[in-house]
């Protein structure tokens, strides 16, 4: 994405400028390697199946170590991006909520949830009607994750607006309406294809709302509160 209002003369990326770009190109990377994980195990784990359960069974049996690895990667990779993202914009509220959502997928990845839908070793047939302490653990980091996600997209949201990106804020809003009708359907038990597929991919390139991570991470608008030299050093380094 270019921007018309700053103009980029003569230059290299400032040595802090790179480390911006390299921060917010892992937001990217940490939805490449997540979906990728799970598309893979969905399609060759015997008895999982991608429309129908969450991503979160695949930390069961004996490969559950491969899913348990996904979330800590993808986690601290979200992390580092959230770190990109305080660098690039002026906004208090969206780094520290996309930091609580990386931290919510890593703490998703300790706390394993409970087999059930008929994957995993004893799984019911349906919902697990016993919970352990360490599925109660990941429901709760997962649900503090995913409002943290939520919450994220309208503040950014409210920043593209700020800076006159007004396609990036209501494609910014509608991802949050999106994420929020996914978290609703997931919370009251839904194993609708289109709630779940939609839960799983919530923040990556395979839905409609699911650019919205990448998308900010490479938009990046100018911080308005620097001044010009910096924005320009900024734009350039991001775009």
């Amino acid at each position: 994405m270019t921007s018309t209002t700053i103009t980029t003369t003569t230059g290299t990326c400032s040595p802090a400028g790179r480390v911006t770009r390299s921060l917010l190109g892992y937001g990217v990377l940490a939805g490449t390697v997540f979906e990728a994980s799970v598309l893979i195990q969905g399609l060759t784990r015997h008895g999982f199946r991608v429309a129908h359960d969450d991503a979160s069974l695949l930390a069961n049996g004996p490969l559950g170590w491969i899913q348990v690895t996904t979330f800590l990667l993808s986690g601290a990779m979200t992390l580092a991006a959230a770190l990109g993202v305080r660098r690039a914009m002026a906004s208090r509220w969206a780094p520290a909520l996309i930091a609580i959502y990386g931290a919510g997928l890593m703490a998703a990845g300790v706390f394993r949830a409970d087999p059930a839908d008929g994957f995993g070793p004893g799984a019911p047939a349906g919902k697990a009607l016993h919970i352990s302490w360490h599925s109660y653990g990941h429901l709760i980091a997962a649900s503090i994750g995913f409002i943290a996600l939520i919450a994220a997209c309208f503040v950014v949201a409210r920043y593209f607006s700020r800076q006159g990106q007004r396609a990036m804020a209501s494609y910014s809003r509608a991802t949050g309406v999106v994420f929020a009708a996914a978290f609703a359907g997931v919370t009251t038990g839904s194993s609708s294809s289109a709630i779940v597929l939609r839960s799983t991919l919530r923040c990556w390139p395979r839905s409609p709302g699911s650019l919205w991570f990448p998308s900010t991470c490479t938009a990046a608008p100018p911080d308005t509160s620097r001044t010009k030299s910096e924005n320009r050093r900024t734009i350039r380094c991001v775009t």
